[in-house]
Formats: C-alpha cells, sequence, structure tokens
C-alpha cells in the first residue's frame, strides 16, 4: 500500500510505463480518505465551506487548496496513462471519460481490467 502511494508521488509526470491495478487503486482509495479529512478539517476550523471567502486568510487558504488539487490532478492523471497502458491501450482512452455516463462506465472497466502484455512493459 504504502509502496503504491509512493510510487504514485514519485512518478507524478511520468506519463510511460504502466502501472497494475495496485498502483492504481491504491492511491485513488487513500487520496479519497485524505481529501475527506482534510476539507472536513479545514472547513470545522473555518466554520464556512472552503469555497465561500470572507477575508483575505480564507483567499489565500483557497489558493494553496487549488495548487494541491492540481498537484494531485496531474498525479491521477499520469497514473490513469500508465494504467490503460498496463491494460495495453493507449493514454488517448482517457478521452473515454467524456462521453456521459456511459464513458465514465467504460473507463472504470479499463481500470479494473488485468494487467496484459504490451508495448510499454517494464
Amino acid at each position: 500500500m504504502f509502496e503504491a502511494y509512493s510510487s504514485f508521488w514519485n512518478n507524478i509526470t511520468n506519463f510511460s510505463g504502466t502501472a497494475s491495478r495496485r498502483y492504481y487503486w491504491w492511491p485513488a482509495i487513500i487520496n479519497f480518505i485524505i481529501g475527506g479529512l482534510i476539507v472536513a478539517l479545514v472547513q470545522s476550523i473555518m466554520g464556512h465551506p472552503l469555497d465561500d471567502i470572507y477575508n483575505w486568510t480564507d483567499l489565500s487558504l483557497n489558493f494553496i487548496s487549488q495548487i494541491i488539487i492540481f498537484l494531485v490532478w496531474l498525479a491521477t492523471l499520469s497514473v490513469k496513462f500508465r494504467r490503460l497502458h498496463d491494460t495495453d491501450h493507449s493514454g488517448w482512452w482517457i478521452l473515454i471519460e467524456l462521453v456521459p455516463i456511459i464513458g465514465s462506465i467504460w473507463f472504470l472497466i479499463l481500470m479494473l481490467l488485468p494487467t496484459k502484455p504490451n508495448r510499454w512493459g517494464k
């Protein structure tokens, strides 16, 4: 679990190679839990939702949170590319998520597929 999460952050800009199911799903689960806890903690400390800006301190906190969100998004995007490569699909298959409902379901299926011999292999 920790190895998969460490690999997630170490390969933040690596869009080539492969990522097995565990290297995709462990970071997804961990980021979901950590994100929920951080949002709940910050909102309870501030006393209002993160989207509501009441003063300059809130604005800087909102800016910092957007930088963190961008970094997590970039790392997630790269692991999605590597996971697609592991199932012997091009990274361009990520665009299937743009198709409403069916695209998200199809992408989930792609993320659940087992490893296949592929051209990006180790």
